[in-house]
């Protein structure tokens, strides 16, 4: 099977912050694989922007080297990449002065009907200055969209005032907050699971759904980035996004249309309806932890202070959560969520699990009956699992089995599975806002996490020490099999 490719019109994607981390490990190879696939037009350029001096053939050379030595890349044959480079340029420009931009609105005027792509791969401190100047030297144009990267602000206050930075120079409607999770085959999938078949929909709800995990685990550390995860954490890091974007998928309602405000308004309704959790119920509901030295992938590996190069930090690199959602449909469902760094394997999944059957009909010697779950896996092997009880073949009685029907999209389609980045840029270039953030969104989102934030900081306790390469503190299994329930491990 060969994978479609959808054409786009002519555009010009400029990348702040081109010599960053996010543009070598993940946009230029995602921008190459498009290239790669035929989805680019002739006329398409990339345009690198940085504050550092850099002449264009030396950020090719950079390009070259962030595709040769990305992992997923397999084919990155001479000739195409060439034609790769060929696309691309560069312009030192400065956030904080007016330094290089009259450069970039010069270069940027060669492609002036392109749908023009302002990529902010820049940390939030700088969207406020790189927008007023995109604004003051004239590079917004009709068919102009910029992508805001994560995080958005560190709590409600700081996300309204960066909103406002953005909301000053472009139309909400040009704005696109990208969370990489949710451009994942999985996270559609789920979307089309629910939607096109007749199966699900009818017990998606409290009456057949026994409770909702959701598991983000990485097995890495901080991996060098020590210093900015340490004025984040897991909770702002992750579940305030990625996490909270995955609940919302698997528990809003039908929207009347796949079109981008239909969908999100459906996921705006299920973040309002979150119960809070705030300094009377914290305790109850959500553990926090931070790693110490252990072992992870065969080897030793260090705690987090010892990453961090401090004696003291009160930064959670763990999460575990119970969250419940205030509307008919999943009343006294429980959404079990945790994620986590320097975790026993890396995993990223959504379990649905569904209430046992009220009654059975088979006798003791056919074995226990274990009730039913969906499971839609988003890394590292991208695929759904539905798991259910068959009669496992052969004479001698009945003898049950808990067995999965198993699609791995990989086997299944035959096909490369792209990056998600590739999808979400080419969704910008289409101007397809359903998988990105809208304003209100984000900000609802912090209105659930502030509370939690506040309440660890009245508390004063420690984050829960859990040794790394471990499924977390002890802590978190408690939250859970509190309720006579268990973390679900599917690999």
């Amino acid at each position: 099977m060969v994978a479609r490719v959808v054409a786009v019109e002519p555009f010009d994607i400029i990348v702040f912050g081109a010599t960053g981390d996010l543009a070598r490990r993940k946009l230029l190879p995602a921008l190459f694989e498009r290239d790669l696939a035929g989805q680019m037009p002739d006329e398409a350029r990339i345009i690198g922007v940085s504050r550092r001096p850099m002449e264009r053939a030396a950020f090719q050379d950079f390009a070259r080297d962030a595709v040769e030595m990305s992992d997923g890349i397999e084919d990155a044959r001479p000739a195409r990449l060439a034609h790769f480079l060929d696309r691309l340029d560069y312009v030192a420009v400065d956030a904080q002065s007016d330094a290089g931009w009259a450069d970039l609105a010069r270069l940027l005027e060669e492609g002036r009907d392109h749908v023009r792509v302002l990529y902010l791969a820049v940390g939030p401190d700088l969207f406020d200055p790189i927008c007023a100047r995109i604004g003051a030297h004239g590079i917004v144009t009709d068919k102009t969209r910029v992508v805001v990267e994560k995080p958005v602000g560190k709590d409600l206050a700081s996300a309204l005032k960066v909103n406002a930075a953005v909301g000053k120079v472009f139309r909400e409607e040009a704005v696109f907050r990208i969370d990489h999770y949710l451009g994942k085959e999985t996270v559609q999938n789920l979307m089309a699971l629910r939607f096109a078949n007749a199966l699900f929909e009818p017990v998606w709800n409290n009456a057949h759904i026994d409770h909702v995990q959701i598991t983000v685990a990485e097995s890495i550390g901080t991996a060098g980035r020590a210093g900015y995860y340490d004025t984040a954490g897991a909770l702002r890091d992750m579940v305030q996004n990625h996490i909270l974007q995955l609940l919302c998928l698997v528990a809003m309602e039908p929207p009347v249309s796949l079109d981008a405000d239909a969908v999100r308004d459906e996921k705006l309704k299920v973040l309002k309806a979150l119960t809070p959790i705030t300094e009377a119920n914290a305790a109850q509901l959500t553990v926090r932890g931070q790693y110490r030295a252990g072992a992870s992938a065969g080897g030793a590996v260090p705690g987090y202070l010892e990453e961090l190069g401090s004696s003291t930090s009160e930064t959670e690199t763990f999460v575990a959560l119970k969250a419940e959602i205030g509307n008919w449909r999943w009343s006294g469902v429980p959404f079990y969520l945790r994620t986590g760094k320097r975790l026993a394997s890396r995993v990223s999944e959504i379990v649905v699990a569904f209430r046992p059957i009220p009654h059975s009909v088979f006798d003791a010697q056919a074995g226990p009956i274990v009730a039913n779950r969906l499971v839609m896996r988003l890394q590292p092997d991208e695929g759904v699992k539905l798991w259910l009880m068959i009669k496992d073949p052969g004479p001698g009685g009945m003898r049950l089995q808990h067995v999965p029907l198993d699609m791995s999209f990989a086997s299944v389609f035959g096909v490369r599975n792209a990056d998600a980045y590739e999808r979400l840029i080419m969704d910008v270039v289409r101007g397809n806002q359903t998988l990105f953030m809208r304003r209100d969104e984000v900000e609802a989102a912090w209105n659930w996490i502030d509370p939690i934030l506040d309440a660890w900081r009245t508390s004063r306790e420690p984050p829960k020490p859990y040794t790394a390469g471990t499924w977390g503190p002890s802590a978190a299994i408690a939250l859970i099999e509190r309720d006579g329930r268990t973390w679900t491990d599917d690999a």
